[in-house]
């Protein structure tokens, strides 16, 4: 499934699809996967960036061809792969409209159990979108709180959310003071079981905190609709002990000073995988996938990873995905998957001649159909890895889908002639959000 770039928007902002990359600061262009959800009916939904930027060109440059640009875009993709429509939102450059979707960092997708797409950002900002892409149907929107700055309450819900097998929404909400930063920072990890929708915002319970005591709260921190122990998380309610006290009890936090957690993922209706990482690390630096279930209760870890030879903080590859019991996590050397006990099952190492190629791919999730979804970065394309019941057989489905991943990207070719794997789509129906 290739990341379409509407051929209007090419054509409004002139952009040269064979001109190299360049990193933001010294100016260029580029497009960047965000982040893959699978819905249950088989439609799959892609989040990317589409950017320009040139040094020395004013902010306000009225000339689109000119100017310097950003976009977040969602495809929606039929079943067998065929992209059904896109939506452009969060412009960043002036004189365009204004996005009804909340924008920030760290932005993902969720499937809803109705089937309406989630789009969630730090720090808890969660905008709920038409499953066709056509609408906004709402939007919960906070700025969060800084240091020096005033207070504004807004309306948040979560930073992110994962739907676990029977509907239940798995959540991450952030907090003020983590670990001192005088910013919003993704601290607890909570379970919603109401719906989610334009007239229904659930409570969340909190299952697992990461900074025990985060600095400098006040009442205006407390978040009502995140809930331990019957009352607002907040000051120094949270569950405890922190994830990050278990990990290292009674230590000086050598290891764990200036860390954080990722999006959390559901191996089951009640438990839950925590990636979590030191900040300032290199290979062979702290990391652990936390296990909690949702009694607030730490299972363990996933186990079975060498902190040097598995290293997930070469490339940075923290993302861990969940389905039919099991985790999955890939990073440049190989493709592990647990079971439910945290116990590693499979690791297919990129040593392997045969799985090279996965160096090239970032996880992103695993669909209700128990397939793997993965994006190549360079070359915009999703390739989907059906995981067989029995493991044993993981090894030959993935050799299979990297097959054919080579003779369909041949066949895409010849379809879309892209420029610099760049796939620009004629016609593309295109929404505003």
């Amino acid at each position: 499934m290739p990341l379409v770039l509407p051929d209007s928007l090419v054509d409004i902002h002139r952009i040269d699809l064979a001109a190299p990359y360049s990193v933001r600061t010294s100016g260029g262009w580029g497009v960047e996967p965000l982040d893959v959800a699978a819905a249950p009916r088989g439609d799959v939904y892609a989040l990317y960036i589409l950017y320009r930027y040139t040094p020395g060109v004013e902010d306000d440059e009225p000339d689109p061809a000119v100017g310097n640009f950003r976009y977040r875009i969602i495809t929606r993709y039929s079943p067998d792969g065929v992209p059904l429509a896109t939506a452009l939102c969060c412009p960043s450059h002036t004189g365009h409209w204004t996005s009804a979707v909340a924008d920030g960092n760290e932005m993902t997708l969720c499937v809803l159990p109705d089937g309406v797409l989630s789009v969630n950002s730090h720090p808890d900002c969660t905008t709920l979108i038409a499953p066709d892409l056509s609408a906004v149907a709402a939007t919960y929107r906070t700025e969060g709180r800084r240091a020096f700055e005033e207070f504004v309450p807004g309306d948040p819900f979560a930073c992110s959310i994962s739907a676990t097998p029977s509907g239940r929404l798995l959540c991450m909400t952030t907090e003020y003071g983590v670990q001192g930063y005088g910013s919003s920072l993704a601290n607890i990890v909570g379970v919603a079981d109401g719906p989610l929708t334009a007239d229904h915002k659930p409570s969340i319970r909190a299952v697992a905190s990461f900074d025990p005591e985060p600095d400098r709260q006040t009442e205006d921190d407390l978040r009502p609709h995140v809930r331990f122990g019957g009352r607002a998380v907040g000051l120094r309610n949270r569950p405890r002990p922190a994830l990050r006290e278990i990990f290292e009890p009674g230590a000086a936090r050598s290891k764990w000073a200036l860390s954080e957690i990722y999006r959390p993922v559901a191996m089951s209706d009640d438990l839950f995988v925590v990636p979590m990482r030191a900040r300032r690390g290199s290979r062979g630096g702290a990391f652990a996938f936390a296990l909690v279930n949702d009694e607030a209760e730490s299972t363990g870890r996933l186990q079975g990873m060498d902190p040097w030879k598995d290293s997930p903080f070469t490339g940075e590859c923290f993302n861990v995905a969940a389905g039919g019991g099991r985790a999955f996590h890939l990073n440049r050397y190989g493709l592990f998957v647990w079971n439910a006990d945290g116990e590693l099952a499979v690791n297919l190492s990129t040593d392997d001649k045969a799985f090279q190629p996965l160096k090239n791919f970032t996880l992103t999730t695993c669909s209700p159909a128990n397939e793997l979804l993965l994006v190549h970065a360079r070359q915009h394309l999703i390739l989907r890895v059906p995981v067989p019941e029995d493991l044993a057989g993981l090894g030959t489905s993935v050799e299979a889908a990297l097959a054919a991943y080579r003779k369909e990207r041949t066949a895409l070719k010849k379809q879309w002639a892209p420029i610099e794997w760049h796939w620009v789509q004629d016609g593309a129906q295109v929404h505003r959000l």
